[in-house]
């Protein structure tokens, strides 16, 4: 198998090129890549890109994730998100190739408490959430050959994300107010392409591939919310012996209204993973195991 990887120097995409590996070859490309483009901010660019790989899956790793900046940029969360994604289904068709594509809780209004099930009606509260709604739109629409793979609050031990930043302000920090009302499941880079390899397996020796393609929720299993999954990853910091300010009887939970942002997120993120577990025959760890994980590999990279 020929597996063309745009974002791989993202969290997810660079878990991707470990976990696509054994699949056969990968071309990983990022945004800075030379000669063949990573950029998708350049249409025609990953279109040659496409073209000149010719391979047999294209993994789109890549996104414009900046949340509250795409309230005042919304043709770039549009460009990234929606169009260069229309604009890969494209290319990839031509060359009859699949495409998988991450996509994002925030497609949804966030009401209720019930686990969100991929059939359920959408309604992005924000400029970053209807961008990837337009992404997965267009490229269900141009490539019957697709899964798009909707997750939620992704983290690892590298990158920009929720678990590093609180371990760093619990390091700086005596004290930490955390959002308790946005429930959610925190997943894991590396959860997130070790179930994207398994699915390409599963694509690679089913006669029957093009009956599962669709829309698909993958998140670990369980839910929390933010003032819960803080307390974890300061109490695993703890135990690994990283040195914190910041005691768990001094995170205190707040309303999601004592923390403004510039968008709204979703209260409700919670993803109802059973079609993916189902068709795929998988088991998703619980969301602590993750963490667990990463704070373990957080400790051991700390220098002597």
């Amino acid at each position: 198998m020929k597996i063309l990887l745009f974002g791989a120097a993202g969290q997810v995409g660079w878990q991707l090129q470990r976990s696509l590996a054994v699949l056969g070859e990968v071309v990983a490309l990022e945004r800075r890549s030379q000669p063949l483009c990573g950029d998708l901010g350049n249409p025609a660019g990953i279109a040659a890109a496409v073209e000149a790989v010719a391979p047999q899956v294209v993994v789109n790793a890549a996104a414009y994730t900046a949340v509250d900046r795409a309230e005042d940029e919304p043709e770039r969360a549009f460009a990234i998100n929606a169009q260069a994604c229309e604009t890969l289904a494209r290319a990839a068709a031509r060359v009859g190739a699949w495409v998988v594509h991450y996509s994002s809780d925030y497609v949804y209004d966030g009401s209720g408490d019930r686990p969100w099930r991929e059939g359920d009606p959408t309604g992005p509260l924000g400029t970053y959430g209807r961008s990837k709604l337009a992404g997965d739109e267009a490229l269900a629409r141009e490539n019957p050959r697709h899964l798009i793979l909707r997750t939620s609050w992704v983290f690892d031990s590298w990158g920009q994300n929720f678990a590093r930043s609180i371990l760093q302000a619990a390091a700086a920090r005596d004290e930490l107010s955390i959002v308790a009302d946005q429930w959610g499941a925190p997943t894991r880079a590396a959860l997130i392409a070790d179930v994207t390899a398994h699915v390409l397996r599963t694509l690679a020796a089913r006669a029957d591939a093009a009956a599962l393609a669709g829309v698909y929720h993958l998140a670990a299993a369980g839910f929390t919310n933010w003032h819960g999954y803080a307390l974890l990853l300061i109490e695993e910091a703890r135990r690994h012996g990283l040195p914190l300010r910041t005691t768990p009887e001094r995170v205190r939970p707040i309303p999601a209204a004592d923390y403004p942002v510039r968008a709204a997120r979703p209260k409700n993120s919670r993803l109802d993973t059973a079609r993916l577990r189902q068709t795929f025959g998988l088991s998703l760890p619980a969301w602590q195991d993750g963490v667990r994980a990463v704070v373990a590999e957080l400790a051991q990279q700390r220098p002597a």
